[in-house]
Formats: C-alpha cells, sequence, structure tokens
C-alpha cells in the first residue's frame, strides 16, 4: 500500500463549532480510510501554516483521492494537501529507472 502525508487547515467556522463541542477527530479519520481499505498511521494537530497532519496508508491513489476529495467537500477544511510519500526502496527503484529515461533539457 501507498503511504501518504495530508496536511489541513480549518475553516474559522471550524475552530469555532470545535471550542464549543470539542472532538479527537483520529476516531473520524480512522473511520474515513477504512473505508477504502486503508490505514491511519497518525494524527497531529499544530500550529502555524496548517492546522494538522494525518499519516496514512491506503490502496492506491483512487482510494485516496477518494478520501481527500470526500473530506475536502464536507466544507470543515479551509485547505487540504496530500503528498503521496515514497520508501527508499522505492525512491532506489526510481533512481534505476532514471538511468534509462533519455531526457533532454529544453534548448539543447
Amino acid at each position: 500500500m501507498a503511504v501518504y502525508l495530508t496536511r489541513f487547515s480549518y475553516t474559522p467556522e471550524t475552530w469555532a463549532r470545535m471550542i464549543q463541542t470539542p472532538e479527537d477527530r483520529r476516531a473520524a479519520a480512522r473511520a474515513y480510510i477504512e473505508s477504502v481499505g486503508g490505514k491511519l498511521h497518525g494524527f497531529w494537530d499544530s500550529f502555524g501554516q496548517q492546522d494538522g497532519w494525518n499519516l496514512w496508508e491506503a490502496p492506491d491513489n483512487v482510494s485516496m483521492a477518494a478520501v481527500a476529495l470526500a473530506i475536502g467537500a464536507g466544507g470543515a477544511l479551509s485547505s487540504i494537501e496530500t503528498t503521496v510519500l515514497l520508501s527508499v526502496e522505492e525512491l532506489m527503484e526510481a533512481l534505476g529507472k532514471a538511468q534509462t529515461v533519455r531526457y533532454r533539457p529544453p534548448g539543447t
């Protein structure tokens, strides 16, 4: 399974609701990813540019995209960004394949 890092920020309205009714969102995040056959590895809240971070696995990019789309469409977030993470082994394989790519820089 592929591993993904998601960074997100809540809307001011979501913060107001969570102040009124505090909620641990890990269970909700776990349910979202498990619904597509994935697994939640971590959920962190933060302050700064993003309000939170998730680390999770999904069977494929389409499954992860479905989760991200559903969360984004829910209206509770002002931003959501997901990055596919590569293992060291995957990077090593990609480096090997890069040797066979016949790339030519523009203008050369």
